[in-house]
């Protein structure tokens, strides 16, 4: 997580918060450390019921000694609930972010409560990270699928309307989460809200992020000019919304492959897992270079991956097509003297 602010450029950890053979929450608070000693602003944990990586190659072959630690990919620990208990002994400074939880199977005045515990928790120091979700993580619970956008639109709107009531009932219409004489009395820390991060990649999406939202928080778009195209479209909505356009935080998700030589990390960029990354970026981003995304040319990208369902021989298929320069693309990599002037 990068991102940069009045105050400079800045850095957070995002982890995951998969179920291991240790203590419930001892890796997450140990990553949660050894973020604030490597100087990081912030630490963040996913939002899904289920692994991002499928189950099919969780196993020693491609995980290695981690398919060991971890019994299953798929067992993932509730994250607000992971939050509230890091918020107790946590470095006073470390501000605690959720990266991102959804507009799908999470009703919003659920989101608004646990985001508005956190801040309080915290002493101001929450973030509310939130996208439309995935289709791993909605679909097949029977959530409805269809409109992904429509509903985080209404989501967003739904949160704001309650922080914003000052203790006054809300009624707002609204197809997806109708409010009717609806309380929200918890208070603002110090009067002031956590921040919205959001997760926004597509046009609809990034008009939203300007209207409510405190940050951007692309997390698959993969070169600069795209950024700065998507940045100016967030700005936009902002400044026809009557916001200042400045305000709002740019930042990133990159994920970072590093090791002790080149060879090294060639070998990593050449894993399967590492590879499954690529499958999460849309196709017109395997189009540039030549390569049509494995599960079809308009494949729109992470949020419609359903990694439970693919077996072996798929992922190792899909993953035997990655063009090695959209690896480059889609992750830092390098030795850690190369990565960091990244």
């Amino acid at each position: 997580m990068r991102a940069v602010s009045g105050g400079g450029f800045r850095f957070g950890f995002v982890d995951s918060l998969v179920h291991s053979r240790f203590r419930p929450g001892w890796l997450a608070r140990s990553s949660m450390v050894a973020a604030t000693l490597t100087g990081a602003d912030s630490y963040w944990v996913g939002d899904h019921l289920n692994g991002l990586v499928p189950r099919s190659i969780a196993t020693p072959e491609y995980l290695g000694i981690a398919a060991k630690l971890v019994p299953s990919v798929d067992a993932n620990y509730e994250p607000w609930t992971m939050l509230g208990n890091l918020a107790y002994g946590r470095p006073k400074r470390l501000r605690l972010g959720i990266c991102v939880t959804d507009a799908g199977r999470r009703n919003p005045a659920v989101t608004a409560q646990a985001a508005a515990t956190l801040q309080l928790l915290t002493r101001g120091n929450a973030i509310l990270g939130i996208g439309v979700g995935e289709r791993e993580g909605n679909e097949p619970y029977g959530v409805e699928w269809t409109r992904p956008v429509a509903r985080f639109e209404e989501a967003l709107a739904t949160i704001r309307a309650l922080w914003n009531s000052n203790g006054e009932l809300v009624s707002r219409e609204s197809a997806y989460f109708p409010l009717q004489n609806a309380a929200f009395e918890l208070p603002p820390y110090r009067g002031k809200w956590p921040e919205i991060w959001v997760a926004a990649h597509g046009p609809r999406m990034l008009r939203a992020t300007g209207r409510y939202a405190d940050a951007w928080v692309p997390i698959v778009l993969v070169r600069p000019g795209d950024y700065s195209t998507a940045l100016e479209a967030v700005r936009t909505a902002a400044s026809d919304a009557g916001r200042d356009p400045m305000s709002i935080i740019p930042s990133a998700v990159r994920g970072v492959i590093t090791g002790r030589d080149r060879d090294d990390v060639e070998e990593a960029l050449d894993s399967v897992v590492v590879k499954m990354t690529a499958l999460g970026v849309p196709g017109t981003a395997w189009a540039r270079h030549g390569v049509e995304h494995p599960m079809g040319a308009d494949f729109a990208g992470v949020q419609d991956v359903i990694p439970q369902t693919m077996d072996e021989q798929t992922v190792l298929s899909y993953t035997a097509k990655v063009p090695p320069a959209l690896m480059k693309e889609v992750v830092f990599s390098g030795t850690p003297r190369k990565s960091s002037t990244k």
